[in-house]
């Protein structure tokens, strides 16, 4: 299907955004604000694989966008655009949910080698739904690779598409010490134009979800000057 919901307010960027896709095979429906981008996504018929977010928009921000659409799916891929002075916007949309980050300004090859990358783990996740069961136990938790799920103690864990990946490699390498590079390689690929921080944000934000005191991890823990592994 390849479908993508852009939402830039800034109408230049946005057709150098929708013309890039387009030629890659991408069908884009465009927004120039985070509301009506919502508004879009919720009265779509046939649905979105990814949703590019500016931050800065009019009527409704990129994070709030973002938070609002991971709670409708964990599912969705989800890249928000940000200048390079909205460190901090990036870490906080990180947090609520969104798979990735674009740094404005930015090629057409740093552009489509994100939005390829998001969209390859979407795709796979739908694929993997028709895939033989399989299933890994490690203690009270347990990562079923047919349905994307993981649960602890029965209970299920919420997660994004880029959290269960980087669980699945954790389960599948338990005690292993893991670099930040191994896991950017293992989940965002080799050719991954962003920075290893990505890994950062998102240990922080599972183990929110995962430990019984995120400050204090007994599973997810780090391994220093490396970078971090499942025990």
């Amino acid at each position: 299907m390849k479908r993508i919901l852009v939402a830039e307010d800034e109408a230049a960027i946005r057709e150098f955004i929708v013309i890039n896709l387009k030629r890659s095979g991408y069908t884009v429906v465009e927004a120039e604000n985070g509301l009506e981008a919502l508004q879009l996504y919720n009265s779509d018929k046939e649905g979105f694989d990814l949703v590019l977010l500016d931050i800065m928009m009019p009527e409704m921000d990129g994070i709030e966008v973002c938070k609002r659409l991971r709670e409708q799916s964990n599912s969705l891929g989800i890249i928000i655009l940000t200048a390079k002075t909205e460190e901090m916007d990036k870490v906080t949309g990180l947090l609520v949910g969104a798979d990735d980050y674009v740094t404005k300004p930015f090629s057409p090859a740093e552009l489509m080698a994100r939005v390829d990358a998001v969209y390859r783990r979407v795709a796979m996740n739908a694929s993997n739904n028709v895939k033989p069961k399989s299933v890994i136990e490690l203690g009270e938790f347990v990562l079923d690779m047919r349905s994307r799920t993981l649960t602890k103690n029965g209970k299920l864990i919420d997660l994004t598409q880029v959290e269960f990946q980087i669980m699945e490699y954790f389960f599948k390498n338990p005690g292993a010490a893991l670099s930040r590079s191994d896991i950017l390689k293992e989940v965002w690929g080799s050719s991954y134009y962003g920075e290893e921080k990505i890994v950062d944000v998102n240990i922080r934000r599972l183990r929110i979800k995962i430990e019984d005191t995120p400050s204090n991890p007994k599973h997810l823990t780090t391994v220093w000057g490396l970078g971090y592994k499942w025990v």
